[in-house]
């Protein structure tokens, strides 16, 4: 499995996890045995027990459950947090809502959406200066030079 969790240990033997197939398909899988190779996780599940059972679950979304996870540091966020979160600069412009995240070798980038168009807003704290998730807002200072695509 390809894993977007930060720490393995979120796959430890007993825990169960969400696994959603491509058609809608729901199940809980409890982990058996989890080990890391490369990039991926090998991982072992209660009542999967051989080739055939495997397969009927490949390609499968795999998720932890958000009560299962560790409260993220001051100043962290889940990106499923911040999805959906209105933008806006320093000075009250409002830029659109935070569409989508993805990372880069140095940082998350922030893909900010409104009226067709997308900001790539970089994920640093000299540019994020304040998140309220309580009012779902988030103030940016943008770096000059920073256009719509």
């Amino acid at each position: 499995m390809r894993s977007y969790a930060e720490s393995p240990d979120l796959f430890a033997p007993g825990r169960c996890l969400r696994a959603t197939g491509r058609d809608g398909a729901e199940r809980m899988l409890e982990v058996t045995q989890a080990g890391v190779q490369g990039a991926s996780i090998l991982l072992s599940f209660a009542g999967v027990t051989d080739r055939r059972l495997a397969e009927a679950i490949m390609g499968w979304d795999v998720f932890v459950e958000k009560q299962a996870l560790p409260a993220p540091e001051p100043g962290s966020y889940y990106w499923e947090e911040l999805i959906g979160i209105e933008v806006v600069t320093v000075g009250g412009e409002r830029l659109g809502r935070l569409e989508s995240i993805f990372r880069t070798g140095s940082n998350d980038v922030y893909v900010v959406a409104e009226a067709g168009r997308e900001l790539l807003v970089p994920a640093l704290r000299s540019v994020v200066t304040a998140v309220d998730l309580t009012a779902r807002r988030m103030v940016v200072d943008l770096p000059e030079g920073l256009e719509w695509a």
